[in-house]
């Protein structure tokens, strides 16, 4: 008997790629003369515009570059440059209908002197999540075969995008001024629910400024919440997000009489991300004929789910390098902007990196900056099926505890989600095979494997469920495995 399969086809939002692009970005910074090296450099990255268009990705935003130097008097001076980048990364099936989020971060910073003017070359990274229309055809019923209907729950990905403020006044006691300022945040929390995503998460700002005529850093943890509205979001559920500092201010006012300083930091957040919806359609999640062979294609979907955001709080400590060595005439100042470079392992739940930060270190009455890279390894526990999406940094001091022997020590905020694959399975095409010509007989034994199903069971023996379910008397399925199906054909 031919089959007359019945389709449906539906269309819906999925995650099409992930790609990353980097770009170079120079900033020239010329301070005068009489500045003999860079203490610090600060480069902070604020994302502007994402668009696809055909084949590519237009990206781009401003990079702020914050210098400190040491001055002719031996005491630090700053200059501050930015520069506007654009850049692209291409794809064959990027389309202008599509929706793309970028997450900007500078990898690594050099500094080179040209004449009496400094080059800072930032390479900047993109990390780019593609998301578009997709369809999907599944059968819902079929004459000439036997299909097993049964409603299957179907997951669509659902975006969203917005910007909140973050502010905070508080004092620097004993600052004389404030050299400059480096802030980066993690989300701690993403709820969806009553058409709106709540986000929570912190700010860590690391300052360097100045005290009793010397460099000194001080650190703040801010937290911030944002409330982003979202038509989708009415199931409350678990939302993976992405905020990112896209304009940052830092202004202190200092009372020398009364030796206070007070600082307000305020910025702009750029927050994006996703969540999972699902709805049940009534589709065939197998199929078979009684008198031969189908052509059957199953179709699965795994896509991700965000389930939970873990959050971990780690201290690190150790032996660290320190770049050119300062030997025990130095005195070590300011540890400042600090970062981590790490790899997650989701099979042994271990975080491996180094933590980078620049120390400022004084030498025979001058001031000098340079680099130092802690390793760490972090098991963190209950972090199955977690994805470490945020790494930020505080609280690093260096101490020198022999000649050429440094060690250092610093505080982890970690940020995971837990995501896990909501797989679900249906027939997207259906056809007959070849023809039975094997003459039927009069009895077939079904010998029953550990967890049989009913439906495995009639599809072993090419009879529909009602028939083998009235062969089978009074089993309960799944079957164990010791049973024997008995069927019993009548003579034409």
């Amino acid at each position: 008997m031919p089959i007359k399969a019945g389709y449906q086809t539906e269309t819906y939002l999925k995650k099409l790629a992930e790609v990353t692009s980097q770009s170079v970005v120079e900033c020239r910074f010329s301070p005068g003369d009489g500045v003999s090296e860079l203490l610090a450099v600060c480069p902070q990255v604020c994302p502007a515009v994402c668009e696809a268009a055909s084949g590519r990705i237009n990206y781009g935003g401003r990079l702020v570059c914050t210098a400190v130097f040491a001055g002719t008097d031996g005491r630090p001076g700053r200059v501050q440059k930015g520069a506007e980048f654009t850049h692209y990364a291409e794809g064959e099936n990027f389309a202008p209908a599509q929706t793309a989020f970028c997450r900007l971060c500078c990898e690594r910073v050099t500094v080179r002197r040209e004449g009496s003017a400094f080059v800072v070359s930032a390479v900047i990274a993109a990390h780019i999540s593609v998301y578009g229309g997709a369809e999907r055809t599944f059968v819902t019923s079929a004459e000439g075969a036997v299909c097993d209907v049964q409603p299957i729950k179907m997951l669509s990905a659902v975006t969203f995008s917005g910007e909140s403020e973050a502010e905070d006044d508080f004092e620097a006691a004993g600052a004389e001024d404030i050299l400059m300022h480096d802030a980066r945040c993690v989300v701690t929390d993403c709820r969806c629910g009553a058409g709106e995503i709540s986000v929570s998460g912190e700010i860590f700002l690391s300052l360097l400024a100045v005290r009793g005529r010397e460099p000194v850093t001080l650190d703040r943890v801010i937290p911030f919440s944002a409330e982003i509205l979202c038509d989708e979001a009415v199931t409350p559920c678990r939302a993976a997000c992405c905020c990112q500092i896209a304009e940052s201010a830092l202004n202190a006012r200092v009372d020398e009489e009364r030796g206070r300083c007070t600082v307000n930091f305020s910025a702009r957040l750029k927050l994006f991300g996703e969540f999972a919806v699902g709805h049940e359609a009534v589709c065939a999640a197998d199929a078979f004929r009684t008198d031969g062979t189908a052509d059957v294609d199953i179709c699965t979907e795994a896509p991700l789910s965000c389930d939970d955001i873990k959050v971990w709080s780690e201290r690190v400590s150790g032996a660290c390098s320190v770049a050119g060595s300062p030997d025990y005439g130095c005195s070590f100042k300011a540890a400042v902007l600090p970062s981590a470079e790490c790899t997650w392992s989701a099979d042994t739940c271990v975080l491996e990196g180094a933590v980078n930060a620049t120390l400022i270190y004084a030498k025979d009455g001058e001031l000098h900056g340079t680099g130092v890279t802690l390793p760490f390894s972090v098991p963190l526990t209950g972090a199955e099926n977690a994805v470490v999406t945020g790494v930020a940094v505080n609280g690093v001091s260096v101490r020198q505890r022999a000649e050429g022997e440094y060690e250092a020590e610093a505080v982890l905020r970690i940020t995971a989600a837990v995501c896990t694959p909501k797989e679900c399975s249906y027939v997207c095409r259906l056809e007959e095979g070849e023809e039975d010509k094997s003459e039927p007989c009069a009895i077939s034994v079904l010998v029953a494997e550990p967890g049989e199903t009913l439906w495995s069971a009639a599809k072993r023996l090419k009879l529909t469920p009602e028939r083998v379910r009235e062969a089978c008397g009074g089993m309960t399925f799944p079957l164990v495995g010791t049973e024997r199906i008995l069927v019993y054909r009548k003579k034409q």
